[in-house]
């Protein structure tokens, strides 16, 4: 382990995580899942680098993630934004409680075909019930190809994820 920051690798989605907003070994923050699952999972979202204060993700483009005309569908850049943001939300929410997304703006300022897109998502308001993330998706030659702002309510954690 790294000084003063846990981490721990998944090799399903390449995984790497820093504490929560909680330095009590005690609290009552539940871990963030081994695996995104569902839409992430099926998108291929990885998370590379996690905590309170920066999330990275990235995620390949290929034909399943296009829309009818062979470009990326704006709704998949949508999902890897609040994916990460999601992410962040639950590590800077405090013990107790998580945060999920109740706004999600997306602007797409270039489109993609191919290649593999990185999603960078920072927080600009962590207040007691709200938060605002701004998330910049790039591609591989660091473009801009998706500018996102996520507005996350922090919530109770509860034990289980609700079922369907």
């Amino acid at each position: 382990m790294e000084e003063g920051r846990n981490v721990h690798r998944n090799l399903a989605i390449g995984m790497t995580s820093s504490p929560s907003s909680s330095d009590d070994p005690d609290s009552e923050k539940a871990p963030l899942p081994d695996n995104l699952g569902g839409v992430a999972e099926l998108l291929g979202i990885e998370i590379e680098e996690m905590g309170p204060e920066r999330v990275t993700a990235t995620m390949p483009v290929t034909p399943d993630h296009h829309q009818p005309f062979g470009l990326l569908h704006g709704g998949v850049s949508v999902v890897l934004a609040e994916s990460a943001a999601s992410v962040g939300g639950h590590l800077a929410a405090p013990s107790g409680h998580s945060a999920v997304g109740i706004e999600v703006n997306a602007n797409h300022v270039r489109p993609v075909r191919e290649g593999r897109l990185t999603a960078t998502a920072t927080p600009l308001h962590t207040g007691r019930t709200t938060q605002v993330w701004e998330v910049k998706i790039t591609d591989e030659q660091d473009q801009l190809v998706c500018a996102s702002r996520c507005t996350l309510a922090v919530v109770e954690q509860t034990d289980t994820p609700p079922t369907a």
